[in-house]
């Protein structure tokens, strides 16, 4: 693939999670993150998203959220559970996007706020329509997606690189 490749990133934050005697890391969804989750598949799968390799935290919560995502897909992309996206900052997430194999043109982070935002935010250069303020309003809630655009390497992923072409969370 060249240079010049359209590329696709799609941040899912994990679905509304149950705040239980559990440590963080082992707290699962609520019910109602449970019912939102298919709902986002639902979403992606409406808007003809299907990532060629989607990024997951190890964390319960995120991993019960893409196991009920991606059950509404058409196909289950390539799956990798990286511990690196619990707790990530936003330099640790840009890291993580500029490691990725230029063979793939759409990724996926299944993650955390606040780094799912701040991510989203950064990597927005410009915005279809008002999508930025609306996300920015939002605080980026749970179930939340953004999907940004932009051409060349993963390598090159950088603040202001990328578009912010979809925005959706639902209850926003």
């Amino acid at each position: 693939m060249s240079a010049e490749t359209p590329r696709r990133i799609v941040l899912l934050r994990h679905a509304k999670a149950d705040w239980s005697q559990e440590s963080d890391h082992e707290r699962p969804l609520a019910e109602r993150g449970r019912k939102d989750a298919p709902v986002a598949g639902h979403w992606l799968a409406g808007a003809g998203i299907t990532p060629d390799l989607t990024l997951c935290s190890t964390a319960a919560r995120t991993r019960e959220t893409w196991k009920l995502v991606v059950s509404e897909l058409p196909q289950r992309p390539k799956t990798v559970y990286d511990e690196r996206l619990y707790e990530a900052s936003l330099g640790e997430l840009i890291a993580l996007l500029n490691e990725t194999s230029d063979d793939v043109t759409d990724l996926m982070l299944v993650g955390h706020n606040p780094g799912m935002h701040a991510l989203a935010d950064a990597l927005a250069g410009e915005a279809e329509g008002d999508l930025l303020a609306r996300m920015n309003r939002s605080g980026f809630p749970t179930s939340a997606i953004a999907v940004l655009t932009f051409t060349g390497s993963w390598k090159t992923v950088e603040h202001g690189v990328g578009r912010l072409a979809a925005f959706w969370a639902p209850h926003a």
